[in-house]
């Protein structure tokens, strides 16, 4: 008897995307998994237990092992730098991270960015040789420059609508941001078999969309 694949699964969007491509995969994830308010999730019928958290915890999880594998988004890897496998490119929750802020922004003296990423924003803004004040916020990061909190922002880009809606524009695109599948160091030798056996799988289905 195979021992069971603990997989840190992401609340929200990327899970209802995640959950649709591991079902294309053969994997038949009951969809009342989808509205659940559980936590920890067995599915003894496919060998694993879900565990959802918020995206930003996932790679912290895997990395301490209290989950084999997960999926993470590009942005969040780029920020926590967990010690975890990146394994497989899941091509799904597509956007970008770029530099927003006010149309007629121009440098200043004094020069402040507000973000969820101050790791990925103090990274990028060190490579282009400028010196700015990172502030991290949690939510709602395009307030910050509609009240004068900071002359700019990074964050995830997506369609764009709510920069639109806010009268921002992006500036600059930083990196492109899709899930990613990682896996725990110990466990992806541990339980080699049945990683590699999902990423397969997952493999398959990605290929043919492509």
């Amino acid at each position: 008897m195979a021992e069971t694949l603990k997989v840190a699964m992401p609340k929200g969007r990327i899970y209802k995307k995640a959950s649709a491509l591991f079902r294309e995969a053969g994997l038949p994830i009951p969809e009342e998994v989808d509205e659940s308010r559980k936590l920890v999730i067995p599915l003894p019928e496919l060998g694993m237990e879900f565990i959802l958290a918020k995206p930003v915890d996932v790679p912290t999880f895997v990395e301490y092992g209290a989950a084999d594998i997960g999926i993470v988004g590009k942005d969040v890897m780029m920020e926590e730098n967990r010690d975890v496998y990146e394994l497989l490119d899941l091509g799904i929750a597509r956007c970008r991270m770029s530099v927003i802020g006010l149309p007629d922004w121009k440098p200043g003296i004094q020069q402040r960015v507000a973000t969820k990423y101050p790791n990925v924003a103090s990274q990028y803004f060190r490579e282009q040789g400028q010196q700015v004040e990172v502030i991290k916020l949690n939510g709602s990061i395009e307030l910050a420059p509609l009240i004068g909190l900071s002359d700019r922002i990074v964050d995830m880009v997506e369609t764009g609508q709510t920069l639109r809606e806010n009268g921002l524009v992006e500036m600059n695109s930083i990196f492109e941001i899709t899930s990613r599948l990682v896996a725990n160091r110990v466990s992806y030798r541990m339980k080699n078999g049945q990683i590699q056996s999902l990423c397969d799988r997952l493999q398959k289905v990605i290929s043919a969309s492509e």
